[in-house]
């Protein structure tokens, strides 16, 4: 079983519009997927109306949250102060995939396992699930 480690922006494009396609993560049988508080707030800050938070209210609840331990990145792992705690979570969360959709920080990370996690796009995930079917 999958586990889906969710970053901040895979939240807030989930949370904008009610016919979001990344809703389809949501839908998935045998994955769990989880995200951290501070993702949450992340995203939270840049929605910008009531309507939109209280969707991501909505899909939050079936999240599982995990915080980041007090620790710092492998060598040779280079990513900025704000994307640190989202790998760490991902950890923590023993994710076996980091979904997001910040290719200037993680696009080098693209296809590759970080700390053990798989960084994909959203698309990419859905699309190589699709091809085990």
């Amino acid at each position: 079983m999958d586990r889906l480690f969710l970053d901040a922006n895979i939240l807030f494009s989930a949370a904008y519009r009610h016919s979001a396609g990344l809703l389809a993560l949501w839908k998935l049988k045998d994955v769990t997927l989880c995200t951290s508080r501070y993702a949450l707030e992340e995203a939270r800050i840049n929605l910008s109306d009531e309507t939109q938070r209280q969707r991501l209210v909505n899909l939050s609840s079936s999240l599982d949250l995990f915080d980041a331990p007090d620790e710092e990145l492998p060598k040779g792992i280079r990513l900025p102060e704000n994307d640190i705690p989202i790998i760490l979570a991902a950890t923590a969360a023993q994710a076996t995939h980091l979904l997001t959709g910040d290719v200037q920080h993680f696009g080098p990370y693209f296809g590759r396992k970080v700390c053990g996690i798989l960084v994909l796009l959203p698309g990419d995930y859905l699309k190589r699930r699709a091809a085990k079917s």
